[in-house]
């Protein structure tokens, strides 16, 4: 197996276990939050006390596979676009902070629920609110942090597009996702009350699940030699 496409199911397999522990972080709050119901939220919370944990470990196992999965793109792509590619990288590691504060907001439900003495100054309706402004904040913050979800995919489709080794359509569908990301992120913060519409558009993302599965199948193409005509373009030129 050449170098290059050892890179790519390296990529492809970081990129199925960071989607994969995403699904489970986004769980908080959507899974757990009933909106209105403080206190439901905060039995829900108390009563699948494991699973919520879980999430929130898989959030925090995303944002380090989510590191790790952009280095190696890096290393894949560095010689379709250095600039792109080192574009992409700092637009990663900007929003993983991010995310680690909002894992932070998803923690705070654990804390106010373990019946430390400390919480006595406070009685159970103020810690159930305090949850639900907890669980509401890391919505928020979640829909912050989706437009640099977005963003990192605009240099990461026009490397893709540009590669020569792996499908251009691969490309253009990223960008889109970058679009419709923005989109959600911008107007889930703008007017909240059509959110959950805009979320919709997440279908639109379809072009990380091609990549996945073209990373972690195909691997990529043919391996291009720095400074040399690529495999094709050779085969072009001979024609």
């Amino acid at each position: 197996m050449s170098s290059q496409k050892r890179k790519a199911r390296v990529a492809g397999v970081l990129y199925l276990l960071m989607a994969v522990t995403v699904s489970f972080g986004l769980s908080i709050p959507s899974g757990f939050l009933i909106r209105g119901d403080a206190a439901a939220t905060a039995d829900k919370i108390v009563a699948s006390q494991l699973f919520y944990r879980f999430c929130v470990l898989s959030d925090l196992a995303a944002q380090i596979l989510y590191v790790f999965l952009v280095l190696v793109l890096y290393q894949l792509f560095e010689g379709v676009n250095k600039r792109q590619a080192a574009l992409m990288v700092a637009l990663v590691l900007v929003q993983v902070p991010m995310a680690f504060a909002n894992m932070l907001c998803g923690i705070a439900p654990l804390v106010l629920s373990n019946g430390a003495a400390y919480w006595s100054a406070f009685d159970k309706h103020q810690l159930d609110a305090l949850t639900m402004g907890f669980l509401t904040l890391r919505g928020y913050g979640i829909d912050a942090v989706t437009a640099f979800w977005g963003l990192w995919l605009l240099p990461f489709g026009l490397l893709v597009f540009r590669s020569g080794f792996i499908p251009r359509i691969f490309g253009v569908f990223l960008i889109i996702g970058c679009f419709a990301d923005l989109i959600i992120s911008v107007t889930s913060i703008l007017f909240p009350a059509y959110g959950s519409i805009v979320h919709k558009l997440m279908v639109l993302g379809v072009g990380e699940l091609l990549i996945i599965l073209w990373l972690l199948i195909k691997g990529t193409r043919f391996e291009p030699v720095e400074g040399q005509p690529s495999e094709a373009s050779s085969r072009g030129g001979g024609a």
